[in-house]
């Protein structure tokens, strides 16, 4: 097995806790599932988010996903504020086990982030 980064990353519509649970398990969700990947499978998860972000933590949102990360390493930073950048985004850095090749990883950006990578985005 080889050591792989999954990057991916989400647009609150609002800053409120129930709304990043929601869209950080979405995320989340469709990493796993667009990587056939297991909880298992995850070595540790970095989130980010953007200085506009107050209500929770992200990485509290995966833990209520009750899918297994119990034992996975999570962090989470805050992003550069930097003029013009999208406001509200998460974003992911996952670190995994994986047989699949570096360039047939799923990166996932949902709704509006997938401009923030067009060139990964799937």
């Amino acid at each position: 097995m080889a050591v792989r980064a999954v990057r991916g990353a989400v647009q609150l519509e609002v800053d409120e806790a129930g709304h990043m649970d929601e869209q950080v398990g979405a995320l989340l969700t469709a990493i796993l599932e667009r990587n056939a990947l297991t909880a298992d499978d995850l070595i540790s998860i970095w989130f980010t988010a953007t200085p506009d972000l107050h209500s929770d933590f992200p990485a509290a949102a995966a833990r209520k996903l009750g899918i297994g990360f119990a034992d996975v390493p999570l962090i989470c930073a805050q992003e550069l504020q930097i003029e013009g950048a999208m406001p509200r985004v998460v974003r992911v850095l996952a670190h995994i086990e994986s047989d699949r090749p570096r360039g047939d990883i799923a990166h996932v950006y949902l709704g509006a982030a997938a401009a923030l990578r067009e060139d990964i985005a799937q």
